[in-house]
C-alpha cells in the first residue's frame, strides 16, 4: 500500500508540473537561487584555444620562413617540420594539407611587401619618383630573399584553387599605377580609358625583368636594372600621357601638363 501511494504521487507531481521533472537549484547564503553558466566556460576555453591555434599556426609560418632560408624554396615538409622541433603529424593539426600552409607564408610575404610599395610610391609627389621609388622597393624585396621569393612563386601547389599572391600584389600596385594614369589622363584631357592596362603592364614589366634577374644570378647591380627599368616605363608613360596638342581648343590646359610630365 505505501508503495503505491509512493508511486500515485509521484505521478500527480509529474502532471502538476506539465510531465517534467523539476530539479531543486542550490541556494545561495542569502536565499537566492544561482544559476551555472556552462556556455560561458566553454566560450572562454574555445577563445583559448582559438589564441593558442593562431599562436602556432604563426610559428610554424616563422619555421617554414627559415627551413627556406636554410633549405631554399623547394624544402620539404619534412625540414619544415624538423625546423619547427615537432613533426608532420603536428604540422598538418594545424594546417590541413601543404596548399593551406603555403597561402599562410604567402600572406605573411603579402604583409610585408605591399606596404613598402605603398610607402615607395607616396614617397613623393613626382609621378616619375614614385616609379624609380617602388621599382627599387620591389627588387631590393627580392634581393634580400630571393629563396622566399621563388618559393612564393614558383612553389604553388599544382592544381590548387590557391591564387599567386605576387599576382594579387601585381593587381593591387596595379590599381594604383592605374591610378595615377587615370589623373595624369585626365590632366592632359586624355581618355583614361587605357590607364588600367597601362598599370597593370608596369607591374608585368617589372616583375618579369625581376625573374629574368633572378634567374640569370643578377648580373648587373639591382640600382642598375632599377634604373633600365625606370627609363623604360618612364619614356612610354611620359609619352602616352603628354598631353593633346596646345591648338586643341577641347584641351586648354594640355601645355602645363606637358611642361610639368618633361620637368620630372
Amino acid at each position: 500500500m505505501k508503495a503505491e501511494a509512493v508511486r500515485r504521487s509521484s505521478q500527480e507531481d509529474k502532471i502538476a508540473h506539465g510531465g517534467e521533472r523539476r530539479e531543486s537549484k542550490p541556494e545561495s547564503a542569502g536565499g537566492e537561487r544561482r544559476e551555472s553558466k556552462p556556455e560561458t566556460t566553454r566560450d572562454r576555453r574555445d577563445s583559448r584555444w582559438d589564441e593558442h591555434r593562431r599562436t602556432r599556426r604563426e610559428q610554424l609560418v616563422d619555421a617554414t620562413l627559415a627551413a627556406v632560408g636554410k633549405h631554399g624554396a623547394g624544402v620539404g615538409m619534412d625540414e619544415i617540420a624538423a625546423e619547427a622541433g615537432t613533426s608532420k603529424t603536428v604540422v598538418y593539426r594545424h594546417f590541413a594539407d601543404r596548399t593551406e600552409l603555403y597561402t599562410a607564408v604567402c600572406n605573411r610575404v603579402a604583409g610585408q611587401l605591399l606596404p613598402k610599395l605603398r610607402a615607395a610610391m607616396a614617397s613623393s609627389p613626382h609621378p616619375r619618383q614614385m616609379l624609380s621609388a617602388a621599382i627599387e622597393t620591389y627588387l631590393a624585396f627580392l634581393e634580400a630573399d630571393p629563396e622566399l621569393y621563388r618559393f612564393v612563386v614558383h612553389q604553388h601547389p599544382a592544381g590548387a584553387a590557391v591564387p599567386d599572391p605576387i599576382s594579387n600584389l601585381s593587381d593591387l600596385v596595379g590599381d594604383q599605377a592605374a591610378a595615377l594614369m587615370t589623373l595624369a589622363c585626365e590632366q592632359s584631357g586624355r581618355d583614361p580609358a587605357a590607364a588600367e592596362p597601362w598599370g597593370r603592364g608596369l607591374v608585368g614589366l617589372v616583375r618579369t625583368a625581376a625573374d629574368w634577374w633572378l634567374g640569370a644570378d643578377r648580373p648587373m647591380l639591382r640600382t642598375e636594372l632599377a634604373a633600365h627599368l625606370t627609363d623604360l616605363a618612364w619614356a612610354g608613360l611620359s609619352g602616352v600621357v603628354a598631353p593633346a596638342p596646345p591648338n586643341d581648343p577641347a584641351h586648354p590646359n594640355s601645355s602645363a601638363l606637358l611642361t610639368s610630365l618633361e620637368d620630372k
